[in-house]
């Protein structure tokens, strides 16, 4: 079985968690339909303090499902929506994808990556622990995320769990996720 969309999860007030959805509607340029997240120009907070005249390459936030089991081996409890991810997929090393890699979300839409999340203290404060387990370091050093990743919207389109995932690869030489 190939990628699929897991559940689907909006919020249009500020909010850690987002509630999962029947449906999501993306909006070309702009994210995710009602989401505080959803416009041209950063809306997360923290970015907005330091200049709320930067491009929002933060519209939808990905993660992928199988962090969730990971977690849950370490003893913490994770459902979809609850990390304030948009969309939760199954089957899509997500963290392996290139910058401007394009998904393609059931029927029309599709997302173009953008960069990895970096996850704010927001996460200790829902599960004391849980950053450490989604931010580290490696053997070498380099720090590492694991909250998900970050993505525009190119065509827009109703996005539903069970939707199928399509990856397309840039071409060229492939950059590595870096948080954005």
């Amino acid at each position: 079985m190939g990628a699929t969309v897991a559940a689907v999860s909006s919020n249009a007030t500020y909010s850690f968690t987002k509630p999962n959805r029947e449906s999501v509607t993306l909006l070309t340029g702009l994210g995710v339909e009602g989401d505080v997240h959803a416009g041209t120009k950063v809306k997360h907070r923290f970015r907005v303090a330091q200049d709320p005249d930067q491009p929002n390459l933060r519209q939808v936030h990905l993660m992928h499902e199988e962090l969730f089991d990971e977690l849950a081996e370490d003893g913490f409890t994770v459902a979809p929506g609850e990390l304030g991810e948009n969309v939760t997929t199954r089957g899509i090393d997500l963290l392996g994808l290139p910058t401007g890699a394009l998904l393609h979300l059931g029927d029309e839409a599709v997302l173009e990556i953008t960069g990895l999340r970096n996850p704010c203290r927001q996460i200790d404060d829902y599960q004391a622990g849980l950053m450490k387990k989604v931010v580290g370091r490696d053997a070498s050093g380099a720090v590492f995320y694991k909250a998900g990743v970050m993505s525009v919207v190119r065509r827009g389109g109703e996005v539903r769990p069970g939707d199928a995932i399509d990856v397309v690869l840039p071409e060229g030489p492939h950059r590595p996720l870096r948080t954005v």
